[in-house]
């Protein structure tokens, strides 16, 4: 099930499904420990003996965000109950602290509302050991292990802490959990359960008159210890809920506008998409710099492993997306970040944890021989120095980058110029960004090629005349080499991998893959090289879904979530980040605005592919378009800020290049 509506701060994530029910609480780092696991903390209501909670399908719901925030605004009816709810939901930006307003409009007669509030603790990612209790001193329910504690805590009208609770055991003796006390709303008032534990806090809204409005408020605090959530709830409680939510949201506003664009002739829900992919990006990044690939943990139960990792190659687009948007903090950040990750040999590993540990692998340290192999993605070393250039041309931060120029950027592109498969010349042999199979990548090639180019503008600015000339020249070979061996004369088109044999003979990978763009754009050939043209028209021609959802695939006869072997017709999913690819290559090779015409017509597909909070999934399935796999994908929304970022700034470039006539010259 997709996380529709992502909110955090850096240090508390939280992220809301299609049913709007809380399922994923991440501290203190944005990806690491989530005290739910991912399971369903659920909301229940009551009026006058009726129960429903709000998974329940009789609900009609509209999920979005209050415009240009990171507040939620969920409107929930339920005809039978005569009854509309409305959320504003938010983490606050500068403390530990979930704050819900809930609106409870009585379009029936004059009742009694009651709301429940359940949690479902797995604290550290374990519900063994885990203790829920209600603590006085807060008026709410508490639960901790360790060094991390929640507390649930509301608000009616004036009167400040809960109207009832119960701290329970679940799946323990065929124990459900204290959400089942609930149903006849009433509950048992247990105060502590150690364990496997959930808890459920009762809040009574009183009588509701009809067509009136009661306003409610539960906020959850997240710390380290009991003396802060008791001091913070101290300040929640002086300060009122409502300005935390309201500072939160004017926040965000600000925060979205700093560098306003003019969106010209693309659609206001494109130009929504721009913001919105903004601030859902920034719910996935760790305060310690870490950039999280996904924070969906609905994909355990498909790999038994997440996505909350960071991807030294992911992380990087999304650095040179947030650099795009004048956003300095972010990348800098990551850069910081990466730069104590670097091993002694001068790669990244394959991934690694928010807090900096190498993460799960399943890339082995020998080959099929026995033989050592390094365990690596080469495209993710090549990737974070080609951004950390384009961090410096959009910034020009030069003092940043003194303490990382050796240790960092220099080890970095030695291990590049250096990892060479000696036949060929081209980059050695590694994992593909897909992270499925092992050879010489075009993508990789690319990669490679524009690390070491930003390694040579490096050492070019700070006087290193000899390692300039030393990275130019192993990256012109590489150049050369791949038109050599990765143009394939008779195909017309570049190839997605070849496999270099003991022998020296080649082996050529033919199948089409949507990761060719990287070949322009990480500047290795123009947009408009002949040999581009036929590769990417090739992609769009063999990888577009010929469905009525449309979009392109990764690669031809891609099994990953593959929901069809019709692979004339879908060729496999149609990936955001793909189909956004092609779009990338339109308009760097437009020499027209006519030209742009087909790249503004998919970004329209992908506004209109969102959820309706604007969030951009993995993949979509062919036939329905629902989201598959995770949901957000942090590199989806980095896409398309990257393409909407492109396609104005190449629009201002052709509209500079009109004569006083109108004409078009590039086109002349």
């Amino acid at each position: 099930m997709p996380r529709d509506l992502p909110i955090g701060n850096g240090t508390l994530l939280i992220n809301f499904d299609r049913d709007y029910q809380l399922r994923d609480i991440y501290y203190p780092r944005v990806g690491q420990e989530n005290h739910t696991g991912g399971e369903a903390c659920r909301v229940g209501v009551w009026v006058d003996g009726s129960f429903c909670w709000l998974s329940d399908p009789s609900w009609s719901r509209r999920q979005v965000y209050m415009a240009d925030t990171l507040v939620t605004q969920a409107e929930l009816e339920h005809p039978e109950l005569q009854l509309q709810l409305l959320f504003n939901d938010t983490v606050d930006v500068g403390r530990d602290l979930l704050v819900r307003r809930i609106a409870i409009r009585n379009t029936g007669l004059t009742r009694e509302v009651r709301l429940f509030f359940h949690f479902d603790w797995r604290l550290y990612g374990t519900e063994v050991g885990d203790t829920a209790m209600f603590y006085p001193p807060i008026k709410g329910l508490v639960a901790y292990k360790g060094h991390r504690y929640f507390a649930a805590v509301g608000q009616v009208g004036e009167r400040v802490g809960v109207d009832a609770y119960a701290c329970g055991k679940k799946d323990v003796g065929g124990a459900q959990g204290t959400w089942r006390d609930a149903e006849d709303g009433e509950l048992g008032g247990n105060p502590i359960e150690q364990g496997s534990v959930d808890m459920t806090l009762g809040l009574h809204a009183g009588q509701v008159p009809a067509g009136e409005v009661r306003t409610v408020y539960q906020w959850l605090i997240a710390a380290k210890d009991l003396q802060t959530v008791q001091a913070l709830a101290q300040i929640v409680v002086q300060r009122t809920p409502e300005a935390f939510i309201e500072r939160t949201r004017n926040y965000w506003i600000a925060w979205v506008s700093k560098n306003p664009n003019e969106f010209a002739e693309l659609s206001p829900s494109v130009a929504e998409l721009y913001r919105r992919s903004l601030l859902i990006l920034r719910t996935q990044v760790d305060n310690g710099g870490a950039i999280i690939a996904a924070n969906d943990s609905e994909i355990i139960k498909f790999a038994r492993d997440t996505y909350s990792y960071m991807w030294p190659r992911d992380g990087a687009m999304v650095a040179y997306a947030m650099d795009q948007a004048g956003y300095m903090e972010v990348p800098r950040q990551f850069f910081t970040f990466c730069a104590g990750l670097l091993t002694e040999e001068g790669y990244f590993r394959h991934k690694y944890t928010p807090a900096g540990e190498p993460g799960s692998s399943w890339h082995p340290w020998v080959d099929k021989a026995g033989h050592p192999q390094y365990p690596i993605q080469e495209d993710e070393t090549g990737l974070v120095l080609f951004s950390l250039w384009h961090h410096y041309q959009t910034h020009r931060d030069f003092e940043f980058y003194k303490p990382h120029y050796r240790p960092f950027i220099i080890r970095a592109a030695d291990f590049l110029a250096r990892y060479l498969e000696p036949s060929t010349g081209l980059p050695d042999a590694s994992h593909d960004l897909w992270e499925e199979r092992r050879g010489i990548m075009s993508y990789t090639v690319a990669a490679v090629w524009a690390g070491l180019q930003a390694a040579a503008n490096f050492a070019e600015l700070y006087g290193e005349t000899n390692l300039k000339e030393k990275y130019r020249t192993v990256a012109a070979a590489i150049k050369q080499a791949a038109l050599e061996h990765m143009f394939d004369p008779e195909l017309n088109r570049f190839l997605r991998r070849i496999t270099v044999r003991e022998d020296g003979s080649i082996v050529k990978d033919v199948v089409i893959d949507s990761s060719l763009y990287g070949l322009f754009y990480f500047g290795m050939f123009e947009p408009d090289d002949p040999r581009v043209v036929s590769t990417m028209q090739a992609v769009y021609e063999r990888l577009w879904c010929k469905t009525p959802v449309g979009g392109i695939a990764r690669y031809e006869d891609d099994h990953y979530y593959q929901v069809t072997q019709d692979i004339r017709n879908v060729p496999g999913n149609p990936w955001f980040i793909c189909t956004m690819w092609y779009a990338q290559w339109l308009v760097a090779s437009a020499r027209s605005q006519a030209d742009l015409s087909q790249a503004r017509d998919i970004l329209e597909w992908v506004a209109a592919a969102a959820l309706p909070s604007g969030v951009l999934s993995e993949q979509l399935h062919p036939y329905t378009k629902a989201p598959l796999s995770v949901s957000p994908l942090t590199w989806s929304h980095a896409t398309a800020i990257s393409l909407i970022h492109e396609y104005l700034e190449k629009r201002r470039q052709l509209s500079a290049w009109r004569g006083p006539t109108g004409k078009d010259l590039l086109s002349a």
